[in-house]
C-alpha cells in the first residue's frame, strides 16, 4: 500500500477575504448596469446560437442504425410519457422542418438527467466537434448493447447541432471550445480535463450514479450489471495497470496496483465522500491551470490510503479515510496495452467490457486507427469504397525471422525491416496505380514504450512475437497529413489490415476481386495473357517496370480489390527520377522510432524506410545529440 501523502491544502476563496457590504442605494445604479449587460450578453449569445442552426436537416449517419436488436429500456422501466427532446429514442431525428429548441433547452438540468437515467444511473461523455466520429461510435456501441441512459456534453455549438439532428441526447457545456483536435498535453487539452471535473461536480448533486467516460473508448459489453456488483463502493476507477493482479473478473487487488488510476472510465456514486472528493478535485485544478487533472485525482485519492473495507476486501478506504474505492480490472476494462498488445482478456478467457485507446503513439489519428484495426470503429460508407479501388498483398515472413533465436533489438529490427521493405514496394505500387493500400498485419518481437525496458515489460502477458499496432512502427498521423505534392508527390491513402474482413465492407466491393501472382520473368509460363480468365490468378513478372504495371492494370480499373500473393521484388521503381525522389521524401517520414534501450540517456532507435540502401546498417541508438534526428532530416 502507498504511504499516506501529505494532505493538500485547499486554496483560499477567489479574491481573498470578503469585503464588507455597501449600502443598497449606493449599489443600485451599478446593479442596473450590470444586469443590463448580462441580459444584453445573453441575447447576443442566443442569436449566435440560433444562427448556427440554419438547417434542420439531419446529417447522414456513418453506419446503419439497427433498432431491432436494441432493447428499449425506457419502455421497460418507466411508464409511457409524452415524447420530448430529453426522452426521445436515440437515433430518432427531429421532425423535418421543426424549429430548433432554444439554447435554454440544452442546459444541463436535473430534469434532463432524470428523463434519461435508468435505475438511478446515467452514462456521460463529452467532447468537441473534432471527436464527432468517436462520439457516434461510443453511442452506437452502447445502444447496440441495449444501453440508452446516456447523455453527451457538447463543448461547441457545431457538435451540439449535429448530435441533436442525429438523434443523440446532447447538452450544452457552455465551453465555446474550438472545433479542432486540441492535441494531448496542450493547454486546451488541460482545459478539457478541467471541464470534466466541473461536469462531475455539476452532475453528482442531482443524486444519480454517474459512469463518466472519455470519447476515445468504446463499450463492448453492458457494464452496468458489473458496477452494480459493488453497491457500497463510492468510486470505481480504471487504471493504467499492465500487470494482472487477478485472473478472473473481480476487481484488481488494490494492494498490487502500481499503475496510475486512469480517469477515462470511472463510476461515481452520489455519496458525501464522493462529492467531497469531486469538490476538492475541482478546487485543486482551478487553482493551477498547469496541474494535470489525472495527476491531481491520483494525489487526492492517495491522501489517505491503505485500509481495507471490512467484509469487502476488494475495496479500500482512500482520500479522506471514508471514501470506498475499487479498481476496475484492466483485463476487461482494457487499456490500449492490455487490449491491443497483450490481449490479456483473450489469454485469461475473459469477456472485455471496454477498451480505452491509451498507450499509443500517433495522437487522435492513432486512436482511430487502433479501433479500426480491431473493427470497433464506425466510418462513413465512403470509407469502404475508395473511388480508385484497393491494393492488398500477402506478406512474406520467413520462419527464422519470426520465431527463431532470441528476442533482441537486432532480431526485432531484422523482422520489422523485412516487412517494411515489402510495405515500401506496396506503397509505390499503390501510388502508381492510384489505389488505396490495405496495410498488412505487422509483427514485432519487442514492445514499444516511452522509456527504457527489456523488450517487454516484466510481469505482463505480452507474447513474443506479437501482432503489433501500426503506430508501434509507423507515424499514422504523418501518413494522413496533406504534404505538399511538389516535394512529396501525391498522397497515398491506406486502410487498416483488417479492412477486407470488416462486415461494413459492401458486398459489391468484396466480390470485385483480382488475385495477382508474381512469377519469374524468364519463365515461359509467366504471361499476363491469362488474366482474361476471371477465375484464374493474373501472372505478373517480378521486378515489373512502371510502364508494364500501367499497361497491365489499365484493363482492371473497375476491379475494386487487386490482391498480390507476394510483394517481394514486385516493382522495379519509378522511371522518372523526380517522381522517385518525391516518393522517397514522402515515405521516409512514414516511420517512427522504437523505444527504448535500457540504461541509456538516448535509448530510442529510428526506423529507416531505406535501411537497405545503407550497407552495414545496424539498429543502434544515436551516440549523441547531434546524431539524434530522423534519417530524413
Amino acid at each position: 500500500p502507498s504511504a499516506p501523502a501529505t494532505p493538500i491544502p485547499r486554496p483560499p476563496p477567489p479574491g481573498g477575504e470578503m469585503a464588507p457590504c455597501c449600502p443598497a442605494e449606493s449599489t443600485k445604479p451599478a446593479f442596473i448596469g450590470i444586469f443590463g449587460a448580462i441580459v444584453g450578453g445573453f441575447a447576443v449569445s442566443a442569436v449566435f446560437f440560433l444562427l448556427s442552426f440554419s438547417s434542420i436537416t439531419a446529417p447522414a449517419l456513418p453506419f446503419p442504425v439497427v433498432t431491432a436488436t436494441t432493447t428499449n429500456l425506457s419502455a421497460l422501466s418507466t411508464p409511457a410519457q409524452p415524447e420530448t427532446m430529453y426522452n426521445r429514442p436515440i437515433w430518432k431525428s427531429p421532425a423535418r422542418g421543426s424549429r430548433m429548441p432554444s439554447p435554454r433547452a440544452f442546459r444541463l438540468t436535473r430534469d434532463m438527467v432524470r428523463a434519461r437515467a435508468r435505475d438511478g444511473v446515467i452514462v456521460v461523455t463529452f467532447g468537441n466537434y473534432a471527436f464527432m466520429d468517436f462520439i457516434l461510435t461510443w453511442v452506437r456501441h452502447l445502444t447496440g448493447l441495449g444501453v440508452d441512459n446516456l447523455l453527451v456534453g457538447a463543448m461547441d455549438t457545431k457538435l451540439l447541432r449535429q448530435l441533436y439532428l442525429t438523434g443523440v441526447p446532447v447538452f450544452d457545456m457552455g465551453s465555446r471550445m474550438v472545433t479542432e483536435d486540441v492535441g494531448w498535453g496542450s493547454p486546451t487539452f488541460h482545459k478539457m480535463g478541467r471541464e470534466k471535473v466541473l461536469l462531475i461536480n455539476e452532475l453528482l448533486p442531482f443524486g444519480y450514479e454517474l459512469l463518466m467516460c472519455d470519447t476515445d473508448m468504446v463499450w463492448l459489453k453492458n457494464p452496468l450489471p458489473y458496477l452494480a456488483r459493488y453497491p457500497s463502493a463510492d468510486l470505481l476507477t480504471s487504471s493504467d495497470q499492465v500487470i494482472p493482479t487477478v485472473t478472473d473478473d473481480s476487481l484488481e487487488n488494490w494492494r498490487e496496483v502500481t499503475g496510475a488510476y486512469n480517469i477515462g472510465i470511472f463510476h461515481w456514486r452520489p455519496t458525501e465522500p464522493a462529492k467531497r472528493l469531486a469538490k476538492d478535485w475541482k478546487d485543486l485544478v482551478i487553482s493551477d491551470d498547469k496541474i494535470w487533472d489525472q495527476n491531481a485525482f491520483n494525489d487526492l485519492v492517495h491522501t489517505v490510503f491503505g485500509q481495507p473495507v471490512q467484509g469487502e476486501d476488494e475495496l479500500v478506504y482512500s482520500y479522506d479515510g471514508k471514501l470506498k474505492l475499487g479498481v476496475l480490472p484492466a483485463s476487461i476494462f482494457c487499456s490500449g496495452h492490455t487490449y491491443f498488445v497483450q490481449g490479456m482478456h483473450q489469454q485469461l478467457r475473459l469477456e472485455p467490457y471496454a477498451v480505452h485507446t491509451t498507450f499509443q503513439y500517433a495522437g487522435t489519428e492513432g486512436k482511430r486507427h487502433r479501433l479500426r484495426e480491431a473493427m470497433l470503429f464506425f466510418d462513413q460508407p465512403s470509407y469502404y469504397d475508395s473511388p480508385g479501388g484497393f491494393l492488398s498483398f500477402r506478406p512474406n515472413i520467413p520462419k527464422r525471422m519470426l520465431l527463431d533465436g532470441a528476442h533482441t533489438v537486432e532480431s526485432h529490427f531484422a523482422l520489422v525491416n523485412y516487412q517494411m521493405k515489402q510495405i515500401r514496394t506496396a506503397l509505390a505500387m499503390a501510388s502508381l496505380l492510384k489505389r488505396t493500400l490495405v496495410m498488412p498485419p505487422l509483427w514485432c518481437r519487442l514492445d514499444r514504450m516511452w522509456f527504457g525496458h527489456p523488450g517487454v515489460m516484466e510481469g505482463t502477458m505480452t507474447r513474443q512475437p506479437f501482432l503489433c499496432p501500426m503506430d508501434h512502427v509507423f507515424e499514422v498521423h504523418v501518413m494522413l497529413k496533406d504534404l505538399p505534392e511538389e516535394e512529396f508527390g501525391p498522397r497515398i491513402d491506406f486502410r487498416e489490415y483488417t479492412f477486407l474482413e470488416n462486415p461494413s465492407l459492401p458486398k459489391q466491393v468484396k466480390e470485385s476481386f483480382l488475385e495477382v501472382r508474381l512469377c519469374n520473368e524468364h519463365s515461359t509460363r509467366c504471361s499476363t495473357a491469362n488474366g482474361t480468365n476471371k477465375h484464374r490468378a493474373l501472372l505478373l513478372p517480378r521486378n515489373s517496370t512502371e510502364q508494364m504495371l500501367l499497361d497491365v492494370f489499365s484493363s482492371y480499373k473497375n476491379i475494386k480489390i487487386i490482391h498480390f500473393s507476394s510483394m517481394v521484388d514486385g516493382f522495379r521503381g519509378f522511371a522518372d527520377a523526380a517522381v522517385e525522389t518525391q516518393f522517397r521524401n514522402r515515405v521516409k517520414r512514414y516511420t517512427g522510432i522504437w523505444c527504448c534501450v535500457e540504461f541509456r540517456e538516448i535509448g530510442h532507435i529510428y526506423y529507416d524506410m531505406y535501411w537497405d540502401d545503407k550497407p552495414g546498417w545496424k539498429p543502434h541508438p544515436p551516440q549523441n545529440r547531434e546524431e539524434d534526428h530522423p534519417p530524413w532530416a
